[in-house]
């Protein structure tokens, strides 16, 4: 699309948002559900095309179809609650905070989780009275239109909700349009910080979420059955191609050997395959310089220090795919240690005590999710809740979005939060209002 017809979809989104603004929230949650339901419906031919595009197995594509309509639902049910106007008693006759709508958003998102990161974004903006328009990742553009399609078949009015067909490049000129009133994205570093500088020169609201080393802490205490087997799958989910996934596991020295050997175990017995077929569990790296990427950063680690325990070699035949790997003997200064790693590749790190434990985590430039593998659990909650710097901690599972929930980072991992409450008051006008006699 050249910035003409970007700025008449634009100004069309603008005349849509006028009239859906003015819609009770009744209408706007009735619609959000139809979508749930069509999400639902197609989920098959969803996943299919997930998988086509960026390579996603289908099984995980359909429970993303899944998850996006469980966000549907909840926003449905939940908005006019978290929008409802605030009473507050003054000297006035009446004071209260009132929540109304932004106008239009724009949503820069990447391809990895190509239906679940729009739908994160899609359903609190619109229950809250906004209008909507993406520029999802170039190699998902048929998710992009199938996203918009849905919205129009679920009965929201036309250009309410577009996509824009449009390179990277062309981004700065749309968050200049007058018309848009917020952004979100979700991405690199990079990307954040250009679209975050753009959004700044034009004083326009952000939410940035960005890429993320999640740190795993397996205490001395911990159930290593148990932990090894949920760190291998959220390492490995997506093909390893998640801001959240498990990254980096820093591992008391006194069960170092045995957990390596069960995550070892548990990472070898995935199966990589056509992520056309349900019994795969780990499918291909969405491009080639991905690919790339990853096996130099493996390769790095391994000359400075590292040691491969599984995997590394880039596997001979079609399809960017790369095996399940497990790199022991990392720490700070190896690239698996230090930066994001976007594919199946588990960075094992060995902590003489749990405070050194909490600080190798907390090394990183980045604070996305951190979990804690502790049978005292009162133990592991001081150390989420205290300790560890990330915008979501768990103690004996996998870090993982959930609708009821905020989503977000510190430090290098973005700020601003999705989801739940939080999450819809992020593109409103928190208003204030004040009358008297």
């Amino acid at each position: 699309m050249d910035q003409n017809e970007v700025r008449k979809i634009i100004e069309q989104g603008q005349k849509a948002f006028l009239s859906w603004r003015e819609t009770s929230f009744g209408t706007r949650a009735q619609k959000m559900k139809e979508a749930a339901g069509l999400l639902r419906t197609r989920a098959d031919e969803y996943a299919a095309l997930m998988a086509r595009e960026m390579g996603k197995p289908v099984s995980q594509g359909k429970r993303e179809c899944e998850k996006c309509a469980w966000v549907c639902e909840y926003y449905a049910d939940r908005a006019s609650e978290f929008l409802s106007p605030d009473y507050v008693e003054t000297e006035a006759s009446k004071s209260y905070v009132t929540y109304p709508p932004l106008g239009t958003i724009l949503a820069v998102m990447p391809w990895n989780f190509p239906f679940w990161q729009v739908f994160r974004f899609a359903a609190p903006a619109l229950m809250g009275g906004n209008g909507c328009v993406l520029k999802h990742a170039s190699n998902v553009t048929g998710c992009a239109l199938d996203i918009e399609k849905l919205f129009i078949d679920a009965g929201f009015p036309e250009n309410l909700f577009s996509a824009l067909l449009i390179p990277s490049s062309d981004v700065e000129e749309v968050i200049a349009n007058p018309l848009i009133r917020g952004i979100t994205l979700t991405g690199s570093g990079p990307a954040g910080r250009a679209v975050a500088g753009a959004s700044g020169k034009a004083l326009k609201k952000t939410v940035m979420e960005l890429g993320g080393s999640d740190a795993y802490l397996v205490l001395r205490d911990a159930d290593l059955e148990k932990a090894a087997e949920i760190c291998a799958g959220s390492r490995l989910l997506n093909s390893g191609q998640s801001c959240i996934a498990a990254k980096r596991f820093i591992v008391e020295a006194p069960v170092l050997k045995t957990f390596e050997e069960l995550l070892t175990e548990k990472m070898r017995a995935m199966h990589v395959g056509d992520p056309l077929l349900e019994d795969t569990d780990v499918g291909p790296l969405a491009r080639s310089d991905l690919r790339a990427e990853i096996h130099e950063q493996v390769q790095k680690s391994i000359h400075l220090g590292a040691r491969c325990l599984l995997g590394g070699k880039i596997p001979e035949g079609k399809g960017y795919y790369y095996p399940p790997t497990v790199l022991t003997g990392v720490h700070k200064g190896t690239p698996v240690f230090d930066e994001e790693t976007f594919g199946p590749v588990a960075a094992v790190a060995s902590a003489k005590t749990e405070e050194e434990a909490v600080e190798l985590a907390n090394s990183s430039v980045f604070g996305l999710g951190a979990a804690v593998f502790t049978k005292d659990r009162e133990r592991g909650e001081k150390i989420a809740s205290k300790y560890l710097e990330a915008g979501l901690c768990f103690v004996n599972d996998f870090v993982k979005s959930d609708p009821r929930l905020p989503f977000g980072g510190v430090k290098e991992s973005g700020y601003g939060r999705e989801l739940a409450g939080f999450g819809i008051r992020e593109f409103v006008n928190i208003k204030t209002i004040v009358v008297n006699e």
